[in-house]
């Protein structure tokens, strides 16, 4: 696909359409054509400010669809209660994606980083995603003044989200969730944080050939 342009023509959208409707079905994912819409509105939105700001080291849009998009849709069944933060968002990964699909939920999107902050409210206002916060701020700063029953990050280190649970951000009951590519046998969790009742998933992500895993971690 021609990536001399960020702005995908016709032709482009129907190709990453269908590809990202392959995607969702083989993850028994069922977008409406209105959230099927606002995901490929929010890659063309990556495409754009990608350019100027070097958001994402991923820069063709089919590998977009693949390891942005349908990579957090992977973790779509394991989502549990109805406030959800996601900590080291960057762009928007994966929350923007799992807000598009779960409306009903509300979910603060948490980065210290301020130009991928402001890249994500404008993608909240554009795509009009009323259930989404973001939040810039240090994780270790963060302090809401309420809990959150699920809790996801794909970028920052275990030890760094697994702190969340000291500083009460973790409801009870409430869920964990870190994504990796290795099995963490191989990239081991921190012992002295490795609270809860741990369980590690094997992901398929559609179109991908690269191990993808997430470690659970219940507060039951």
């Amino acid at each position: 696909m021609n990536t001399a342009t960020t702005e995908l023509t016709p032709d482009q959208r129907t190709h990453l359409g269908e590809r990202l409707q392959a995607g969702c079905a083989a993850l028994g994912i069922g977008p409406t054509a209105a959230q099927h819409q606002q995901l490929i509105d929010y890659l063309q939105l990556l495409l754009r400010w990608n350019r100027a700001y070097n958001l994402t080291a991923v820069r063709d849009p089919d590998e977009m669809v693949v390891r942005h998009l349908l990579d957090s849709l992977a973790i779509h069944p394991f989502l549990f209660g109805d406030t959800l933060l996601d900590i080291g968002t960057g762009a928007g990964l994966p929350g923007i994606p799992l807000a598009i699909m779960e409306p009903r939920r509300r979910f603060w999107l948490l980065d210290s980083n301020g130009k991928k902050v402001r890249f994500v409210r404008q993608a909240v206002l554009e795509l009009g995603l009323t259930n989404v916060e973001p939040v810039q701020a240090r994780s270790d700063d963060y302090r809401p003044g309420h809990g959150f029953k699920t809790i996801v990050s794909r970028a920052v280190t275990a030890a760094d989200v697994l702190l969340a649970t000291e500083r009460c951000l973790l409801e009870q009951p409430g869920r964990m969730l870190l994504m990796r590519g290795r099995h963490p046998e191989e990239a081991p969790l921190p012992a002295t944080h490795a609270t809860g009742d741990s369980h590690v998933h094997v992901l398929r992500v559609p179109f991908l050939d690269e191990p993808r895993h997430l470690v659970e971690i219940r507060n039951d």
